[in-house]
């Protein structure tokens, strides 16, 4: 079944048991990138499970049935390419990139990771003590601490508010028999989907996906259900041991396929999108107050993240929200001039069309296409829709958006700071 119209070189099929299969051919490149997304992400995981996908992320390379732990790592890198995996809120993805003579290799060893690691338990016990060491450095780290605390706080009781990663006391907990359910719950072949991009015909595709993943007629497939708990607006102040404060203003976003995305995406790119933005133009190069600001626009199935993060000295804290709060006020008080909304048109344009040199960033773009919209968004829609956009409509939208009363803050400062105060 293929139930994509076929757009240039772009196909789709779907398997009677389910598992999809999304293709991207690009002639002239001699490399192909190659991703196996699961449907499962860690809002997908029981309070008492917290971090187990990602858990399972990590121990998909400790061997399988047939192959080592080195032999996995080994496989990919032997012939000049690469293998990798992360997870984040909604899906896992496995991937390489490789020279399009391996794809039959990638396909491979992939699908054997997906489908038959044997998680040993002495490595299960060992993987537990890399991923706390993980969550250390993420803890050392005073903007993922940050961002951590900031989403617990906007998505408050909600599976969005906890760390991917999980906590020290859950993983400790995880076990071969956790992870086996896992996966035999969720690693189903309708919350499957197998994206590449570069050198390669569907046909080839589908006829290796059928070879080696094609072993169940189960056709399940399991969405996220977990409801959105009611948003609302926090003030929040921490410390660590750190010498700068570090500080994020922002609110629940956009869902990924919300009317209103594109006027968010360009209101971004005018307040926040780079150096030429007004952000960093007014905060920092003004008035000197940090070494970095800038926004951020994460949108889920059905909600979003946006803010601004701002690293500062805790002096500047109370000028950097007043210039933080005034950008907002101003994109709603006065209409971005033609030339500067024509400038962010063209860097989110130039952006997207630099993206497509990379096999990686189609493979994903392929994959998000099918996972988020169920067809392929091409180039020329992306472009169309941001081109419509109008000064009129980013006011209008403003309006509400960048309301103030919507807004949440996080701040993070300097232990020595909290004792000086008191």
């Amino acid at each position: 079944m293929n139930n994509w119209k076929k757009i240039d070189f772009v196909e789709k099929t779907v398997l009677d048991n389910g598992l999809k299969i999304v293709t991207e051919r690009i002639d002239s490149m001699k490399s192909v990138a190659t991703g196996i997304w699961v449907k499962t992400g860690s809002r997908d995981e029981p309070d008492e499970q917290a971090g187990i996908t990602h858990f399972l992320e990590h121990m998909l390379f400790k061997g399988t049935s047939t192959r080592s732990a080195f032999d996995i790592a080994l496989s990919m890198e032997s012939v000049g390419g690469y293998m990798n995996a992360f997870t984040s809120n909604e899906y896992t993805c496995y991937y390489t990139r490789s020279l399009d003579t391996e794809l039959t290799r990638a396909l491979d060893v992939l699908s054997d990771m997906v489908r038959n690691s044997t998680f040993p338990v002495d490595e299960v016990e060992k993987e537990k003590k890399v991923v706390i060491e993980e969550m250390k450095m993420y803890r050392d780290s005073p903007e993922d601490y940050l961002f951590e605390a900031f989403s617990r706080r906007v998505f408050k009781d909600h599976p969005l508010g906890r760390p991917i990663i999980g906590f020290e006391e859950t993983v400790n907990a995880f076990d071969r028999s956790d992870l086996i359910d896992y996966v035999n719950k969720r690693y189903q072949p309708g919350n499957i989907l197998v994206s590449v991009a570069g050198n390669v015909k569907h046909e080839q595709v589908v006829k290796l996906v059928r070879k080696y993943l094609n072993d169940s007629a189960v056709k399940s497939e399991m969405s996220s259900e977990t409801i959105l708990t009611a948003y609302t607006p926090h003030k929040e102040t921490l410390s660590k041991p750190i010498e700068q404060t570090h500080m994020i203003i922002g609110r629940r976003g956009l869902h990924f396929d919300h009317d209103d995305k594109y006027l968010l995406l360009l209101a971004n790119t005018v307040i926040g999108g780079g150096m030429s933005s007004r952000l960093h133009q007014n905060v920092r190069e003004k008035y000197g107050y940090c070494y970095s600001i800038g926004t951020f626009n994460q949108s889920y199935t059905d909600s979003g993240l946006f803010g601004v993060y701002i690293g500062t000295d805790k002096e500047y804290v109370d000028h950097v929200r007043e210039l933080i709060h005034a950008e907002f006020d101003n994109l709603v008080e006065t209409p971005i001039p033609k030339k500067e909304l024509e400038e962010a048109k063209s860097q989110l344009k130039g952006k997207l069309l630099l993206s497509q040199e990379s096999m990686s960033n189609r493979m994903t773009r392929l994959a998000k296409s099918e996972l988020y919209f169920n067809r392929f968004i091409t180039l020329d829609e992306l472009v169309e829709n941001i081109d419509a956009v109008t000064a009129s409509d980013i006011r209008t939208f403003a309006e509400e958006y960048f309301d103030k009363s919507y807004y949440s803050e996080t701040l993070l400062l300097p232990e020595h700071s909290i004792a000086e105060a008191k």
